[in-house]
């Protein structure tokens, strides 16, 4: 697929395990990178990084500066001469949930492999706008056009069994409670 002409785009990628992902995003006029996830009230919380990459618009790769978090470890923040780039990296994925916020509008697709589904809304979180494509073998394709957040949840064939073994169990419990009712009063009538 061809993004809308002047569009942003970001590509997820989901490893197999669900541990980690791998990101290209285009970043434009800028000369400074935050890597950072949405925190419980919206805020900021930097994200330990690996394997990043900056490439300019020839597709050569540039320099750039690490600055590291308060507390030492990776570092979450880069910086280079301003201009339009694309930046690849990984980072580590939590409880099956990606999101990201930007500035600007971006094209976005996630793709997911096979081990994964986003389906069923009971199961899945997925943010408004998003085209679900399901592939022939079973990996799966989230896009938003133009939107400046996303957020995906996406669950395992396991809790999809479990989901409905819960179910079953208490639809076994429903009847069992309400079967003495009926038979009484079936016999008062």
């Amino acid at each position: 697929m061809i993004p809308p002409v002047g569009a942003l785009s970001a590509d997820y990628t989901v490893f197999p395990n669900g541990t980690a992902y791998s990101a290209s995003v285009q970043i434009t006029d800028t000369a400074r990178y935050e890597f950072a996830d949405v925190g419980v009230l919206g805020e900021n919380v930097p994200v330990t990084v690996g394997n990043v990459q900056l490439f300019s618009d020839n597709g050569s790769l540039a320099l750039f500066n690490r600055s590291s978090t308060p507390w030492g470890g990776n570092p979450s923040t880069i910086t280079f001469p301003r201009g339009n780039y694309t930046l690849s990296f990984t980072a580590p994925l939590r409880d099956n949930h990606l999101q990201a916020i930007y500035g600007k509008a971006y094209r976005v697709n996630v793709a997911l492999p096979q081990e994964f589904d986003v389906r069923n809304p009971l199961l899945a979180g997925i943010s408004v706008g998003a085209n679900i494509t399901r592939h022939a073998d079973n990996s799966t394709q989230v896009t938003w056009d133009k939107t400046a957040s996303f957020d995906l949840r996406f669950y395992t064939q396991s809790r999809e069994s479990l989901l409905y073994l819960f179910v079953n169990f208490m639809i076994v419990i429903a009847i069992v409670l309400l079967l003495p009712f009926l038979l009484t009063r079936k016999k008062a009538g």
